[in-house]
């Protein structure tokens, strides 16, 4: 399949964002284990007292390990290439374009984010950047037990035509990924927007197999060799623990067994349109029949 320039063996930007658009922590999980597998430095910051409100966005003190407290102040930053040697292990990123990857992590700001927005790609175009890859994360009514999917979209034509991603339908608010992408594209960088899906019954949770999910799309859109260290691990203990969780809630393994039959019908090789669609309208009846009219919450706590 033909790439687009930026998108395998150019200079491409990760992003994600702590806040509204990461749900599970999932989206910031997956672009840290990137800089962290890359040994990517700061060549860009934002002035957090230009965008952050510190009573939404608080800072957070923080030990060293010489001992001495400091405070750790929301912002956001570029993260490149350090220009030191990378080391030759299994742990390293490899693949086109992984000598020049950089990374964007950051909270969502509280204000001005047009000027926010500018700020950073002005910062992407001095560093020369050719593609934009947008982490986010959302909960969703998807099954812990089943693989997490990840929707990939792009307002830009000649994206979606070489990476056989759609357009994006969705109306209604958005995050600062969304002010990110438009600002992105206005200036004439390519931009894709990853999201994955994560079960909003264990929202309060960071999730590695979201995270596993972000990781495994970057590296079939980019051709990157992502190595995934001991996430693998974390993201079955995740899964045990949440089966161990519902096990003791009848009420949850039930609504769990409801997305598990909805998901394994849209996954059926054999499923047709039509019965894709008749399965999910009994599904929405089945939502319906219970108490409240709605689907499953968890208790507090929970």
């Amino acid at each position: 399949m033909q790439q687009p320039t930026g998108f395998e063996g150019g200079r491409l930007l990760v992003v994600a964002f702590e806040g509204w658009n990461d749900a599970g922590e999932a989206a910031t999980g997956a672009a840290r284990l990137l800089a962290e597998r890359l040994g990517l430095v700061e060549i860009a910051a934002v002035d957090p007292e230009l965008y952050f409100d510190y009573q939404f966005t608080r800072p957070t003190i923080e030990s060293a390990p010489d001992g001495t407290r400091r405070l750790s102040w929301p912002g956001a930053a570029i993260l490149g290439p350090s220009g030191e040697p990378r080391p030759d292990d299994d742990e390293v990123v490899t693949g086109p374009g992984a000598d020049r990857l950089h990374v964007l992590l950051g909270a969502e700001p509280a204000r001005t984010w047009k000027g926010f927005a500018a700020e950073l790609i002005d910062a992407a175009l001095t560093a020369d950047i050719e593609g934009i890859v947008l982490l986010g994360a959302m909960l969703a009514d998807a099954p812990h037990t089943r693989p997490l999917s990840v929707f990939a979209s792009s307002e830009n034509p000649e994206v979606r035509a070489a990476l056989g991603v759609d357009r994006s339908t969705y109306e209604g608010p958005v995050g600062i990924l969304s002010v990110i992408a438009d600002q992105a594209e206005r200036v004439g960088i390519p931009t894709v927007s990853l999201w994955a899906s994560v079960p909003h019954y264990v929202h309060n949770a960071p999730s590695p197999k979201a995270v596993l999910a972000l990781l495994g799309k970057v590296e079939e859109l980019t051709g990157l060799s992502i190595p995934r260290g001991s996430l693998e691990d974390e993201a079955k203990e995740w899964e045990s623990s949440v089966d161990a969780l519902a096990a003791d809630d009848e009420e949850m393994a039930g609504y769990i067994t409801q997305l598990e039959q909805a998901r394994d019908a849209v996954d059926a090789p054999e499923a047709s349109g039509e019965a894709i669609a008749q399965e999910f309208e009994r599904y929405l009846r089945r939502r319906g029949d219970q108490p409240g009219g709605g689907p499953w919450r968890p208790r507090d706590g929970a």
